[in-house]
């Protein structure tokens, strides 16, 4: 018997900073990728709960040039709007550091799917989590964060509005604040978006920065450009007051969408903390039900008021996806949506056509403890346990060459399993990155097979390496690696563990490859 309730996350593992809209009966959502290629990934819905992954808003390398921005800075929050026939997405690049320069740019399609448009850049547009407005008058609104230069407290930012000029997408007539965060002594203050509803404009935002004090708030005006009324209610959800080892913590950053039914539904972004309030995840997209109260403000339509593990359905249609599958035989000419690099492969470091049926890696001479751009093709880690393997044929030239598996958070913080030749002997070697620093933990010879299997095991705490002659073979090489080390709070960081295939030549020329047959990904 199907139940009358879903699951939250609506998109599990790193997929923070979610923006929605709806056209007709199909909805469509987009959500932050920072230095991972292809970006800004889009998916779609026609019932809220299941959304199948259709393109990414960033998907050629000449696009957009990611100035090799560590792993937090990059493409930050976007959002996504639809007007007469064509999709928008303005998006904030972020490439001298987190409280540095701030590009804000805006991509078109006709097709959400793709092909998007080379980015607009909105000249004299700062700040962060930009996002556009169209008015009933035809007018576009421009709507973002700005750092304030009067700096009264930490994080002291506010929200201002500037209208667009519709065919250059350049700032034109004056600039509004519309909130000031000193108004409300509001930390960090981002994330707006405008909205009209019952001739009033309302503004969401988030507020409290990205951990533990982070909400959402809203204020409204009769005019757009005017003086905004704050919600009494504010926050209008938050968890801030529970202690963080909560099964959803962290939750803010939301959008809100109307469906055909009159039904009101916010989706935002929130943490799965583990022991200790560690999240190697990252930030997901999770969703809740609101209502309009008599008082013309929204309150969170369930018993709670929070964001909760089961919500009641949307009433619309259940309309069922396919699943990613377990297993990628990389058996298609195109990487499927699910695998990115790390910066834009500007120079094509993978192949698979090269031989079919197989993903090739060129041996480079980058590597992955560097900020830069690795032949590494990985995927998110999106359950709390999982078991990811895949079968690697490498046959190293010279004792610099390495080849195998990685999980990382980043290149500061990481594990990596890597066939390596030393002595004229064949070793498999797990390393350690912690803080940039590279350590090995364990080196065992293995055969000189042409084939080797290699395999992650991980759970909230801790992380287990394997390896096999056959692909029923899984002998140890190492267990209980602390799982905090790759945890969001560790590093510091805005993005989720990553894994995947790697190889490099440790800063020496090669023209060597390896070559994966498949890699399979199954969690729960």
């Amino acid at each position: 018997m199907l139940k009358n309730t879903f699951k939250n996350p609506l998109l599990s593992g790193f997929y923070p900073d979610p923006s929605i809209c709806r056209v007709g009966e199909d909805y469509y959502l987009v959500t932050s990728s920072f230095v991972y290629y292809p970006g800004l990934p889009i998916f779609h819905s026609r019932d809220l709960v299941h959304w199948e992954q259709i393109g990414h808003a960033i998907h050629r390398p000449d696009q957009l040039d990611y100035k090799n921005c560590e792993t937090s800075l990059g493409l930050w929050a976007p959002s996504i709007r639809y007007h007469e026939g064509t999709f928008y997405i303005i998006n904030t690049f972020v490439s001298e550091g987190r409280e540095a320069r701030r590009d804000n740019y805006i991509v078109t399609a006709k097709d959400p799917a793709g092909p998007w448009s080379d980015p607009v850049f909105v000249e004299g547009a700062d700040g962060i989590d930009s996002s556009l407005f169209f008015d009933e008058d035809g007018s576009l609104w421009y709507v973002g964060n700005f750092i304030s230069e009067e700096c009264r407290y930490e994080g002291h930012h506010g929200i201002y509005l500037n209208e667009l000029d519709t065919e250059t997408f350049q700032f034109k007539g004056p600039r509004y604040i519309i909130w000031d965060g000193f108004k409300t002594r509001s930390k960090w203050i981002e994330a707006p978006h405008i909205y009209k509803k019952d001739g009033w404009y309302y503004l969401l935002v988030a507020e409290g920065g990205t951990f533990v004090n982070h909400s959402v708030q809203m204020a409204r005006c009769r005019t757009i450009n005017g003086d905004y009324e704050i919600c009494p209610r504010n926050p209008i959800i938050t968890h801030r007051h529970l202690p963080i080892e909560n099964p959803i913590s962290v939750t803010g950053h939301a959008d809100i969408v109307e469906t055909q039914n009159g039904e009101w539904w916010m989706v935002l972004l929130a943490v799965r903390p583990y022991v200790g309030g560690h999240y190697n995840l990252g930030r997901e997209t999770f969703m809740v039900p609101f209502v309009w109260a008599e008082d013309g403000w929204p309150m969170i339509d369930n018993e709670t008021g929070m964001v909760q593990t089961e919500e009641r359905l949307p009433n619309l249609p259940r309309t069922i996806v396919p699943l990613i599958p377990t297993t990628d035989n990389f058996e298609s000419e195109t990487l499927a949506m699910q695998w990115n690099t790390i910066h834009p492969p500007v120079e094509p470091f993978y192949s698979l056509t090269e031989r079919p049926g197989f993903l090739r890696l060129s041996t480079r001479p980058e590597v992955l403890e560097e900020i830069c751009t690795p032949s590494f093709v990985g995927r998110r880690q999106q359950h709390k346990t999982f078991l990811a393997r895949t079968a690697m044929e490498f046959i190293p030239q010279t004792e610099s060459e390495e080849a195998g598996v990685a999980i990382l958070q980043d290149d500061r913080f990481n594990y990596i399993m890597v066939v390596i030749e030393k002595d004229d002997e064949l070793r498999l070697e797990l390393h350690k990155t912690e803080n940039g620093t590279r350590s090995l933990i364990s080196s065992v010879p293995v055969k000189r097979n042409k084939r080797i299997y290699l395999s992650i095991q991980g759970n909230v705490t801790d992380y287990s390496f394997y390896y096999g002659y056959d692909e029923q073979e899984m002998i140890l090489l190492a267990s209980g690696l602390d799982a905090s080390l790759l945890s969001s709070v560790v590093n510091e960081g805005f993005t989720g563990a990553y894994m995947g295939m790697y190889t490099s030549s440790n800063h020496t020329e090669s023209f060597n490859h390896a070559d994966f047959d498949w890699f399979s990904y199954q969690g729960e």
